[in-house]
Parts: structure tokens; C-alpha cells; sequence
């Protein structure tokens, strides 16, 4: 059983505090109470502030020498988090306080993993707590009364607040033998087709977390990530990424895939809903976009169409991230279309040129994808998907993706083959593409399994290709599905 650790600043709150460490006791759980005061020492602390500041990476005269409060309250808040992560007995987190404690706890709690109970009791919980909790399982409870000396009130709050947490250090959730492999995957409302042939084939065997890309939902994502529940992340809708370049209401954070490169997870990526921007109703599109090419999604959602320079923006975030990771990684590139709206019927003729730039996200790389591995592997071929991604409803079944199992749980690349029935294109028709030829000059060239054709100009063209560019970087090739001859190019 672990102990719950109670945090606040004993110079101001030490009765608050002191009262919450009985409570704990009485419950029959062991308890520490931590100082984090910044201005003066407090009494009655298991933990003195002095010996958390000893955390921060500067020391502690870097907390407690300073003389602004705003910087003092920083600077606790990163020593106070590197203590907790040096603590291997916690069952619980418990925090009281105001405006300024609430910021250096919950910062401190953030980082904690998933699972571990965090709780904090705070004057500001009634209102806008997003900035607080962010993607984690953290509790704020309203104090109702300001956390300002012990009352009536205030003491069946901070009792409750005590016991609850209490109760879930002595009682910690067990691993359960029916748990499954998780996966995390995303997903918007014109991905969902993709993301449900993907749930349906993997859920006998694993446990699929799916997450709205709202933003937080990314951000959720990756915190299970950080947390070691995830085996592995399908990132099909990449949306966030637009949407913080460029300002949608629903963006990223910069951080955004940094869980994958600090973890190492297998990590299978795609450029679901790239191809807009996301904003509210209608009328609260900003001004600078309201003569864009706007697609009312419901009625209190707007989305924009992003532009070639837009594009070329996303994939330079994405490609430098990608470089940065460390495990197995595939990124697929569905070559027709990136969300349901492309889909035939809904796009005209300048909406469909517009949506070949989304090859930029690709393209974007020329000369910054300085680790191939992420798009090509010399014993495991990858595919850019030649649809669109809500492929069920528009190209049929996608066949052999059992396949995809494997990847995600680390066991082995394996290849992915495609089959698209509806269309009348079979593995036989599959043409192989070398991601080496510029504009699709050398698309004729190029035989069944990458061979080059012989004789003539070709045949040179392909030998050039493959000494300068495709045998020195040890290239494998990309398979794409009966695609035109326009720009697929990446440069060695």
C-alpha cells in the first residue's frame, strides 16, 4: 500500500495541511506531507521545502532565491516534479490551495503516470480547469470556502478530500489477467471509417483506445503513452498538427508525438483530416479566413481547407518529429484523398488540385527526412494507401491487414499488402513506384516488383536512379495502387 503524499505551503496552509495528514492517518494510511512554500519555512512538514527545491535542476537557491513570486512558484513546481518522480511509494497525490499552489501542484501532478490517484482540493476547481488537469486523470474538488484557516466548512472539505484519497492508496485497482495489448488510435468524424475496419480487425486481440483529435484527445493519447499502457499508437488523423500551425481550435501542443519519441513505441502514422483546419460555427471564423474555402460540417463546426503552403508547413512539423523517433515506424500516405470530404462527389475540380498538395506533407521532407526508416525498409515494403482513408466505404475490403497486428506490438515489420476489389485493382495490378523519380518521370519505367523495363531510354533512366540515390541509401520502394504520374517525389 502507498503512501499519500499531501503538498501545499505550510507557511500559509500548515493548519489546512496538518488537519488533512490526520484524516489520512486516522483512515489507517500512512502519510507525507510535503512543503512547497517559496516565501518563508513552514512547521510540520514531513518534507521541508528546502530539501524539495534540493530537486530543481539549478539547486535549491534557484527556488528560494527568488524574489519574484511568479518565478519562485515555477521553479518549485519543476523541482516539486522531479521529487515526485524520485518517490517510489506513492498511493496517492493530495493538494490543497489557491490560485498559486493549484498551478505548482497540478504542473507537478501532470507528470505522474495515469492510474496514480490525484487530487486537488482548490478556491479556482468551479471554473475553467482544462489548463490544470489537461489530458490526465486528475480530481479537482471545489473548496468552497477559500483554504483559509479551519471552519465548519472547510474541514468536512478537506476531509472528504482526505479520505478519498486515502481510500484510493489503500486500494489500488489490480492488473487484471483479461487486460489486452492496448493501442492508441485516432480519429475524427471523417476518418471514422478507417479507424473502424482498424478497431473491428484488432479488437479480439487487443484493447483499442480511440481518441477524438480535439486537440486534448491527442494530447490523452500520448500521456497513455508516456504512462506505459499503450504497446503501440495507429495515428490516422493528424489534424491537430494544422490546427496549432495555423490557428484552428482544436490544435496540438508542440509536443505533439513526443510521447512516441521518448517511449520508443511502435508507432503506424497517417495524414487523416490534414487537409483542413478546424473552427467553430460559422460566423466565428476568424477574419483573416472568411473568403476560404469553408466546409460547414454541422453547425457549430467550420472547417477550411488548408492551402500548398499550409501543407508544406505540416508535413516540415511531422517530417522533423519522425526523424526524432526511435522505434518501428511506418507512415502511410493515402495518395488520393486525406478525409471522407474528398471523397468522389465531394470535392470539384479546384478542391481536387488543391488536394494533390497534400503530397506536400510528403514532399515537405526533401532534404530534412534524414532517417529513411520512416517511410522505407529494405526487407519490408510499405504502402501509401491509394485511397482515401474511409477506404470501407469507398474502395471495399482491405485484405491482409493481420498483418498490421505484428507491427504495432513490436513483433516484427511486416509488409502490408492492399487489395482493392471494388475498383477492379487486385495485388496483380499493384504498380510499384520508385519514391526516387522526380514528377513521375520515371513511372513508365517500371515494371511489376520495381524492375526496370529493358532497353532504351528507361532501362538508363532506372540504372541512374538506382547507382546515384536507391543502392547507396539502401531505399526499399513504395507500393501505390494505378496512381498518375504526378508528383510523388522525396529526395535522397
Amino acid at each position: 500500500m502507498g503512501k499519500v503524499y499531501i503538498v501545499g505551503t505550510c507557511d500559509t496552509k500548515g493548519a489546512e495541511l496538518s488537519y488533512a495528514r490526520e484524516v489520512v492517518l486516522s483512515a489507517g494510511t500512512e502519510a507525507v506531507l510535503v512543503d512547497v512554500g517559496t516565501l518563508g519555512e513552514g512547521t510540520g512538514a514531513d518534507v521541508q521545502a528546502r530539501d524539495v527545491a534540493a530537486f530543481h535542476p539549478e539547486g535549491a537557491a534557484a527556488v528560494l532565491g527568488q524574489t519574484d513570486r511568479g518565478a519562485a512558484v515555477s521553479a518549485m513546481a519543476e523541482a516539486l516534479t522531479a521529487f515526485l518522480k524520485s518517490r517510489n511509494d506513492i498511493g496517492a497525490v493530495l493538494g490543497l490551495g489557491g490560485t498559486g499552489n493549484t498551478a505548482l501542484v497540478t504542473e507537478a501532478m501532470r507528470t505522474l503516470p495515469i492510474g496514480l490517484p490525484k487530487l486537488m482540493v482548490s478556491t479556482v476547481a468551479s471554473g475553467n480547469v482544462a489548463p490544470y488537469v489537461g489530458p490526465n486523470d486528475l480530481t479537482m474538488m471545489y473548496s468552497v470556502v477559500d483554504i483559509a484557516g479551519l471552519n465548519a466548512i472547510s474541514r468536512k472539505v478537506i476531509g472528504n478530500a482526505a479520505n478519498a484519497a486515502a481510500g484510493m492508496a489503500r486500494n489500488p485497482i489490480p492488473v487484471s489477467s483479461d487486460d489486452r495489448p492496448g493501442i492508441g488510435m485516432t480519429m475524427f468524424g471523417v476518418t471514422t471509417s478507417c479507424v473502424t475496419q482498424l478497431r473491428e480487425m484488432l479488437g479480439k486481440t487487443h484493447e483499442i483506445y480511440v481518441f477524438h483529435a480535439t486537440g486534448v484527445g491527442g494530447q490523452s493519447m500520448e500521456k497513455l503513452a508516456d504512462s506505459g499502457l499503450l504497446q503501440g499508437v495507429i495515428d490516422v488523423t493528424t489534424t491537430e498538427v494544422p490546427d496549432l500551425l495555423i490557428g484552428g481550435v482544436f490544435p496540438a501542443t508542440e509536443d505533439r508525438f513526443g510521447a512516441i519519441i521518448r517511449t520508443g513505441l511502435p508507432y503506424i502514422g497517417s495524414v487523416g483530416a490534414v487537409d483542413m483546419v478546424n473552427f467553430g460555427a460559422r460566423d466565428t471564423v476568424p477574419a483573416p479566413f472568411r473568403d476560404r474555402r469553408l466546409h460547414v460540417h454541422n453547425a457549430q463546426v467550420t472547417l477550411m481547407r488548408t492551402t500548398p503552403e499550409e501543407n508544406r508547413r505540416i508535413g516540415a512539423f511531422i517530417v522533423e518529429r519522425l526523424n526524432r523517433m526511435q522505434g518501428p515506424v511506418r507512415f502511410l500516405l493515402p495518395l488520393q484523398g486525406v478525409s471522407a470530404i474528398d471523397a468522389a462527389g465531394q470535392a470539384d475540380v479546384a478542391q481536387a488540385l488543391e488536394q494533390l498538395v497534400a503530397l506536400d506533407v510528403l514532399v515537405a521532407g526533401d532534404g530534412q527526412l534524414v532517417d529513411r526508416r520512416a517511410f522505407l525498409d529494405r526487407d519490408h515494403q510499405d504502402v501509401a494507401l491509394p485511397l482515401k482513408l474511409d477506404v470501407l466505404e469507398e474502395a471495399g475490403l482491405v485484405q491482409g491487414t493481420d498483418r498490421l497486428a505484428d507491427l504495432v506490438v513490436g513483433q516484427g515489420l511486416a509488409t502490408f499488402h492492399r487489395q482493392v476489389g471494388e475498383h477492379g485493382t487486385g495485388g496483380d495490378a499493384l504498380q510499384t513506384i520508385d519514391t526516387d523519380v522526380a514528377d513521375g518521370e520515371g513511372l513508365g519505367c517500371l515494371g511489376q516488383g520495381g524492375r526496370a523495363e529493358t532497353g532504351g531510354e528507361c532501362e538508363g533512366k532506372q540504372a541512374a536512379i538506382g547507382e546515384s540515390r536507391h543502392v547507396t541509401s539502401g531505399w526499399s520502394r513504395i507500393r501505390c495502387c494505378g496512381m498518375p504520374a504526378h508528383k510523388t517525389t522525396t529526395k535522397g
